[in-house]
């Protein structure tokens, strides 16, 4: 089983793994494919993807019995102990638009959980 998550990619680029996978929501794919088709996969998804995200997950043998690839993504693939995890960064990005750093203006919200984000609970 092999799971193809992207974001921000190209139309043609959905229309090319629909030929190999099955899309269940839009940008998530699942199929059953041979290890050569995944990789020559996994190969025109990086071509194409350009500024967009790509992470796919297939089976593998080891003691997870999975592994993974990560295309210009902010979380990064690390080995522990034979164990593959993903590395968050401690810090958001800073193309990220949050209002979480420091000295950022707040933004208007009119909903009771922006405003109790905004003035602290009570």
């Amino acid at each position: 089983m092999t799971v193809l998550v992207i974001a921000a990619c190209p139309a043609g680029l959905r229309g090319h793994l629909t030929r190999w996978l099955l899309e269940i929501s839009p940008g998530v794919f699942i199929g059953t494919i041979t290890t050569r088709v995944r990789e020559l996969l996994w190969n025109r998804v990086v071509e194409m993807v350009k500024n967009g995200r790509a992470i796919m997950v297939f089976h593998a043998d080891n003691e997870q019995g999975m592994d993974f690839h990560v295309h210009n993504h902010t979380w990064h693939p690390t080995d522990y102990d034979g164990i593959q995890l993903m590395l968050r960064p401690t810090t958001p990005p800073a193309d990220s638009g949050s209002d979480t750093t420091p000295g950022a203006a707040p933004t208007r919200s009119w909903s009771t959980a922006g405003r109790l984000r905004r003035y602290g609970r009570r």
